[in-house]
């Protein structure tokens, strides 16, 4: 379907192909606004893809993804993740944008649709130092909110949809710029990881990734995705789809250890033929003992592992999208033995180099939080992220647009008060 408005045509199915060219080629391209997450999002969430978009004169000049949820009564509400691909700062055409959705929602019998753009109002350095951005993203938001659309709010942890912020490394530096800004113990983590021989390389199915994501799942104590989920995406975003495996070789680190063992007892060899040792010898041996026991308890450590679970081991494995000149770090599983050999650092090296190599602009880690509380489980999570020195960037947040606020209402306020009755109704009946 075709809608004329002056020069301007809203298209309802935009060929794919034109589509994806549009997208891919858009300064706001985000893997979450392809076809391919369309298609994704149908075959693993059963949400329904919409393709539209605005044209002028026969060009495309925005677009969006529309996932529909279908609803009881033959409602729906509408979401377009990350979107709309649009300057957003042009604000007569999001106008346009917003009215010819407006209709089309309707049309459909839609309640909602929701918004969470890749529009960044705040951007910190690896300093912590803000960052001035070439807009006042007041504008927008104010734009957005006198067009209607109603604000989920300024979050801070993982209530929304998608994260609120995330640490993006922006590639227009050189990549020694890069690894300088890594922490001093990211560095050190790395340099040791490379002395113990971690080697990375580049997966051509799922599988020993998948096995890393249900070791950290356990460990974790969370649930996330079946191997067909991670399979389906893999298989969609082919050539774009990545998964970074870092392993160990024991038979290489139990070899240097041996040698760096020898090395240390023929020192102390030279010892004993002294016959009178000075306080500085007396304490040379004790710090060559005792690193000789710490040698010593690494050998027995590598040698069990070594029965165990055989020579080499994948100890991380990380699963990276990339999309237009941005990658996303979307999933990252890690084994729960031997993780002092930074395995899971010297991987982050290796796909950072690999993706500042292809060209890319952006290397975005995939979500953090705004603010840590006090004991907060998700700290290791942050300051892991943080050490690779990132910019520290926050979004704009959700918007809902509704469409029909009696049925917004209720499946909004009545139905998660119904859930939440016959919960507890069926939790008293099983006791």
């Amino acid at each position: 379907m075709i809608r004329k408005c002056d020069n301007m045509e809203f298209i309802t199915n935009v060929d794919r192909k034109e589509y994806e060219e549009f997208v891919l080629n858009n300064i706001k391209s985000h893997f979450m606004q392809s076809s391919n997450w369309g298609e994704f999002a149908y075959s693993e969430k059963k949400l329904v893809p919409h393709y539209v978009g605005i044209k002028e004169n026969n060009k495309l000049i925005c677009t969006s993804l529309l996932l529909e949820k279908k609803l009881p009564l033959g409602y729906s509400y509408f979401y377009a993740p990350r979107g709309f691909v649009i300057d957003f700062n042009n604000f007569d055409l999001l106008e346009k944008f917003t009215k010819y959705i407006i209709n089309y929602v309707k049309n459909n019998k839609g309640i909602f649709f929701k918004i969470d753009p890749d529009f960044i109002i705040h951007k910190f350095n690896y300093l912590d130092e803000e960052l001035n951005l070439p807009y006042d993203y007041n504008d927008v938001f104010n734009k957005l909110i006198n067009l209607g659309y109603k604000h989920k709010g300024f979050t801070k942890r993982f209530e929304l949809t998608e994260p609120r912020f995330t640490f993006r490394i922006p590639f227009n530096q050189s990549f020694e710029d890069i690894e300088n800004h890594f922490s001093k113990t990211t560095k050190q983590r790395i340099k040791k990881a490379e002395k113990l021989g971690v080697t990375v390389e580049i997966a051509d199915n799922v599988d020993e990734f998948y096995k890393l994501m249900k070791i950290t799942e356990n460990r974790k104590n969370f649930i996330t995705y079946n191997k067909d989920y991670y399979a389906k995406l893999f298989e969609l975003f082919k050539g774009k789809c990545n998964i970074f495996l870092g392993s160990i070789h024991l038979d290489k680190i139990i070899d240097d250890l041996n040698k760096e063992i020898k090395d240390i007892t023929n020192e102390l060899e030279t010892f004993k033929n002294v016959e009178k040792l000075s306080k500085t010898q007396n304490n040379k041996i004790k710090e060559l003992n005792k690193t000789k026991d710490k040698l010593n308890c690494d050998l027995n450590e590598y040698k069990e592992k070594q029965k165990e679970y055989g020579n080499d081991i994948i100890l991380s494995a990380h699963f990276i999208l990339e999309y237009g000149d941005k990658a996303w770090v979307l999933y990252a599983g890690n084994h729960d033995i031997l993780s002092a050999t930074y395995a899971n650092y010297k991987t982050y090296l290796e796909h950072i180099r690999y993706y500042y190599n292809k060209g890319i602009k952006v290397y975005d880690q995939f979500g953090t939080v705004g603010e840590l509380e006090e004991n907060d489980h998700l700290k290791g999570l942050h300051d892991f992220k943080k050490k690779f020195g990132g910019d520290y960037v926050e979004f704009i947040g959700e918007f809902d647009y509704i469409t029909n606020k009696f049925m917004y209402f209720v499946f909004h306020k009545l139905v998660p008060i119904y859930r939440n009755i016959q919960f507890k109704r069926n939790e008293k009946n099983n006791k």
